[in-house]
């Protein structure tokens, strides 16, 4: 039984705790729910798959205690050292995987982003791009589920690495921060104009309420950013993660914002996307040659570390690219189970994600586009 701490509060805010899909996720579950240690198999992280539904739940359950939590879970659990520990094997893990397949990726920062900063002539392999020319109204509302657990909490992994920087680095970072932050406006937070996209969909846009429908694949690129964001060591990954994101934006979001707009999502819905174009293609040049250039002012040995954190970014968003369009391609859910028949309908919702009252709005999806 883990001792309490004289801190020890749990109350019923915070996201729902979801069950385990497998030994260590259930550990963690249960750990979590009871208060107690989390009981697994000695040798059960080794033979995890770091790719695998089970050790990419049981890493977001713990992340997520630096975030906001769990309803009626303590919150003195963020720093359990049974929990930790368990983290911490988890961590290596999952690190030494993407270290493995990564072990051919480009070493300096040139390299790394060279193929990110031209728009590829062929986009047959572009998610965005099918959702702008082919997409449907479902399709649109899947895709925002599963990025909600990224989007409802944008921002903010990357903050943490703002007491690690120095100069020129960390004054541009808090820069573009606080354009992601809303820029002193509550309402224009992005994760606050991501909830409203959510709520044009007909989607719950609780902070974690699609986690129990999210596959590994899509728990893995949220990882990534507390992976590196919690660890100082890191600190060179986390800005290379971070850079990654702000180059890549700019021309995804016009797509987007154009399938929002071709499939009738709503004006919030299309908002969110049109607001990224133009941000994040100014964002680009300050992370570039403000963060990135400044960082490698102040510590010219972490460039590998940013070559290595934008290289971890691109496959694992791929490897979410690439289920997503398995799933359709076959045309089944890419979450792992459908939105239920009461989010499937055109009504707008209100802010609780419950339906509106009133007649339902008719969304025309354009099919030959």
């Amino acid at each position: 039984m883990t001792t309490p701490s004289p801190m020890s509060t749990a109350t019923a805010a915070g996201p729902r705790l979801v069950e385990g899909r497998g030994e260590l996720s259930d550990g963690v579950t249960e750990a979590l729910r009871m208060g107690t240690a989390p009981a697994y198999a000695p040798g059960a992280v080794l033979k995890a798959d770091p790719w695998g539904e089970d050790l990419q739940l049981a890493l977001y359950l713990l992340y997520e205690l630096h975030y906001r939590g769990f309803a009626e879970v303590d919150d003195a659990r963020e720093w359990d050292p049974d929990l930790l520990r368990l983290r911490q094997a988890m961590e290596a893990r999952f690190l030494h995987a993407l270290r493995i397949r990564l072990s051919d990726a480009p070493r300096s920062v040139e390299d790394a982003f060279a193929g990110l900063l031209v728009e590829p002539v062929d986009l047959s392999d572009s998610l965005s791009h099918r959702l702008e020319t082919e997409g449907e109204l479902w399709q649109l509302r899947e895709y925002a589920a599963l990025r909600s657990l990224y989007h409802l909490k944008e921002a903010d992994p990357h903050v943490w690495v703002v007491p690690r920087l120095t100069g020129r680095a960390k004054a541009a970072m808090v820069a573009i921060e606080y354009d992601e932050f809303g820029a002193g406006h509550a309402d224009r937070i992005h994760a606050r104009l991501f909830a409203d996209l959510m709520t044009d969909l007909g989607l719950d846009p609780t902070y974690g309420r699609y986690l129990d429908q999210a596959p590994a694949p899509l728990l893995a690129t949220v990882n990534l950013m507390s992976l590196f964001g919690l660890h100082r060591a890191l600190r060179g990954a986390l800005v290379g993660h971070f850079a990654c994101v702000e180059v890549t934006s700019s021309p995804g979001s016009r797509r987007l914002a154009k399938a929002m707009r071709r499939c009738g999502a709503g004006p919030a819905a299309e908002h969110f996307y049109a607001e990224h174009v133009e941000a994040d293609a100014v964002h680009e040049q300050v992370v570039r040659h403000e963060v990135i250039g400044g960082l490698l002012t102040d510590e010219p040995d972490l460039e590998e570390d940013i070559a290595f954190g934008c290289a971890a970014t691109v496959l694992l968003e791929d490897r979410l690219a690439s289920h997503i369009r398995e799933a359709w391609d076959h045309e089944r859910s890419a979450l792992r189970t459908p939105l239920s028949e009461h989010q499937r309908g055109t009504e707008p919702a209100t802010r609780s994600g419950a339906p509106a009252s009133g007649p339902a709005r008719r969304v025309h999806v354009r099919r030959d586009a």
